[in-house]
């Protein structure tokens, strides 16, 4: 009889609890061997030696240790790495692909959520909700009641400007059809036909800042992302202009950020930030026209098991030989997020 396939979770404990619920580890049983009750963060020891020693998958996810040559090297068996959150960077060494592993990331269904969020974002920016909100909580009796003014605001009409054709940033363009917008795209990667296709119109970045009503950020983190909205190309946007940063913080100057929210020239609303978090009493945290978010625009609460659910099926694929969903090649390591 041929020997089934042993698979090892390696991720965080809350992670492991809420991505693979008990009925989606009774799937995966019926796929592999696995121990439903184990998981490791740190492969010192000698329980996870044993593990990784028998190994054929890891099934990865948050709080997962970086797969490097020693832990290959613990793993002669190992075949497949499957990733139940986004982003591998941090996690797979290159390494990893020169001995011929199968890789595979669950970014495109975490990218959903993220999708989600910006779109709810730039709703609700476009509306200037979150500083009239809070005016209209500390309105006092006979104070003006500038809380109901709706000039210039609402999304119909406005122009929107995106920052990458990433996973994400392809969603936001989709879900941007159903909108009365002019949508800009600025990314090197895409053609001016392509962007056509995607909904938008491709423009270098400075254009995008200077006619952009709202400006979401869909980047990786790169040596050339760092600071692409710098000081100079954020004075470029409109007075009023909302940006939404759900990618990398370092893609945003945050000491020029803070100084064009604070004399209300444009607004933000950041899930990422840099330094992440800000240090406690950052003005950007005071300002009413600011939102800031615990980096959780991705898969949170309920959505988490969409991950375990992509990550067992990647599993199925996986042993019926089949082609990963996910496959992550070793090219795109560099430039994902």
């Amino acid at each position: 009889m041929p020997r089934r396939p042993v698979a090892v979770f390696a991720l965080a404990s809350w992670a492991h609890r809420d991505i693979f619920p008990a009925d989606l580890v009774t799937r995966l049983r019926q796929l592999v061997d696995i121990d439903p009750m184990t998981t490791f963060t740190s492969f010192q020891g000698a329980g996870a030696a044993a593990a990784l020693a028998e190994a054929d998958i890891l099934l990865t996810g948050w709080g997962a240790p970086r797969i490097d040559a020693d832990v290959l090297a613990a793993a002669p068996r190992l075949r497949a790495l499957i990733h139940a959150a986004g982003t591998v960077k941090a996690r797979v060494d290159p390494v990893v692909f020169e001995r011929g592993l199968v890789v595979s990331s669950a970014a495109e269904v975490n990218a959903v959520p993220v999708a989600d969020y910006t779109m709810a974002m730039l709703v609700l920016g476009a509306k200037r909700v979150f500083d009239r909100a809070k005016r209209y909580a500390t309105a006092v009796d006979g104070a003006p009641p500038d809380w109901l003014s709706g000039d210039g605001t609402g999304l119909h009409g406005c122009t929107v400007g995106v920052v990458g054709a990433s996973r994400i940033g392809r969603l936001v363009l989709d879900r941007l059809r159903s909108f009365d917008v002019q949508v800009l795209l600025y990314d090197p990667y895409v053609s001016p036909v392509e962007a056509v296709r995607l909904g938008a119109e491709r423009v270098d970045m400075d254009d995008l800042c200077r006619r952009s009503d709202l400006v979401t950020v869909h980047a990786p983190a790169l040596p050339e992302t760092h600071h692409l909205l710098d000081a100079r190309r954020l004075d470029l946007l409109p007075d009023g202009a909302v940006v939404v940063n759900t990618a990398r913080g370092s893609l945003v100057d945050t000491e020029a950020l803070t100084r064009l929210c604070l004399t209300g020239a444009i607004s933000a609303v950041l899930d990422v930030t840099d330094p992440e978090p800000l240090p406690p009493g950052h003005p950007l945290f005071t300002l009413p026209n600011v939102l800031i978010t615990p980096h959780l625009a991705g898969a949170q609460g309920r959505e988490l098991r969409r991950l375990g659910e992509f990550a067992v099926a990647e599993v199925g694929r996986f042993v019926k030989g089949a082609p990963l969903l996910g496959r992550v090649e070793p090219e795109q390591l560099p430039y994902i997020a």
